[in-house]
């Protein structure tokens, strides 16, 4: 199986809330981005805020997880709001801070503006990338069957 590996931006609110219910949601629970997702792939959520509409930086990769199955559902939160999820299993891992990684980390081309790849909240990056992300939370994956 050829795993991709995905991240999902949401604050650090939202990427606990996804962990204990063993979910993940996108771009504002939009179905296309989680279509893209295959059983097996990988997920990391980086979380730019500590809260949802809040302005102060939190700026740390907060989950990772592993898709599930190949499920896209839809899941009605309130009247108003049905959005699309896919389920997860999240693995114990440590936050860890983007800024030391900017330099390494080959999808962010432009190293003064690194903010810019995560600006549509859904991005796929390489295994490279992965694996240094991951072995930084303190989880080797790469290779190994988890």
């Amino acid at each position: 199986m050829n795993s991709r590996y995905w991240i999902v931006v949401a604050s650090k609110e939202h990427s606990a809330i996804g962990m204990s219910e063993g979910i993940v949601q996108a771009c504002h629970g939009k179905k296309a981005p989680l279509a893209r997702m295959k059983k097996g792939d990988w997920v990391l959520v980086y979380s730019s805020k500590e809260n949802f509409g809040s302005k102060t930086p939190y700026r740390k990769f907060t989950s990772i997880g592993r898709i599930r199955d190949d499920s896209v559902y839809s899941f009605q939160m309130s009247p108003d709001f049905c959005p699309f999820r896919r389920n997860v299993t999240y693995y114990q891992a440590e936050e860890t801070d983007i800024l030391p990684l900017v330099d390494s980390l080959d999808f962010i081309q432009n190293k003064k503006s690194w903010g810019f790849p995560f600006r549509f909240g859904f991005l796929e990056i390489g295994p490279k990338d992965f694996g240094l992300i991951s072995a930084r939370m303190g989880l080797s994956v790469q290779g190994k069957s988890i």
